[in-house]
């Protein structure tokens, strides 16, 4: 089992000027225990893009909460088209969104905060314990950025809820960064950003921000007195 301690050593060892060079050492030094979570945002992308031609070995797996757009399916496809990898996918327990459903309704998590993460807590939050399972570092697509609660993230945190050291490897990268390197590589993205889509999740939950709004205010639109959090980057310490 990974020691917490770790997390002080990596931070001093990152190199923000090399991110692959930074991935290839968590590959090494967790050595099949390193997994990455993907959306498919394009945060994602460019994570997976630096993986997948680097031939590191990192697991990549998805959470398909059966609730996604079509163009997330999409663009998906396309990766696995392009790089010839596997991404393995971990979807919800279907006895659970039978009962919730069927007791609630399909659209219960419009009604209450404790309906959405109720909601949330069943299609992402359980699969990715799945997924985190049996694994020592979780590489995420997290920036600085994105949220006042991402704001004062470290490359490499102590993830109490899981148990195992969190690495945010694009922490200082701008959405712009994200972008030109998109671009630059030829990596597949998810068209629902060139539509002021700019955080990605499910499609009930998910609406396209207006200038000047903040970065999260396209998911759980709905909510005004949320941190817009699903549950899975608590950040706890």
């Amino acid at each position: 089992m990974v020691d917490q301690n770790i997390v002080s050593d990596l931070n001093k060892q990152a190199d923000a000027a090399n991110l692959v060079g930074m991935l290839e050492k968590i590959a090494q030094q967790f050595q099949g225990k390193a997994v990455f979570t993907t959306s498919f945002g394009i945060e994602d992308q460019v994570i997976t893009d630096m993986i997948f031609n680097n031939n590191l070995d990192i697991k990549v797996v998805t959470l398909d909460t059966g609730r996604l757009f079509e163009e997330t399916y999409k663009v998906f496809n396309r990766t696995v088209d392009k790089y010839g990898k596997m991404v393995e996918v971990y979807f919800p327990k279907h006895e659970a969104v039978q009962k919730m459903v069927t007791e609630k309704g399909p659209l219960s998590f419009y009604l209450s905060l404790e309906n959405r993460k109720e909601c949330c807590n069943i299609r992402k939050v359980e699969p990715l314990k799945r997924a985190l399972a049996g694994n020592e570092c979780w590489i995420t697509g997290l920036r600085a950025s994105q949220s006042e609660n991402r704001h004062d993230l470290d490359f490499f945190v102590w993830d109490a809820g899981f148990q195992l050291v969190k690495f945010n490897p694009l922490l200082h990268w701008s959405l712009e960064d994200c972008q030109k390197y998109v671009k630059e590589n030829n990596v597949p993205y998810n068209v629902l950003h060139d539509r002021g889509f700019v955080s990605i999740g499910c499609a009930p939950c998910t609406r396209a921000i207006q200038p000047g709004e903040d970065f999260r205010a396209g998911r759980w639109w709905w909510e005004n007195n949320s941190k817009k959090e699903c549950g899975l980057h608590t950040h706890q310490e």
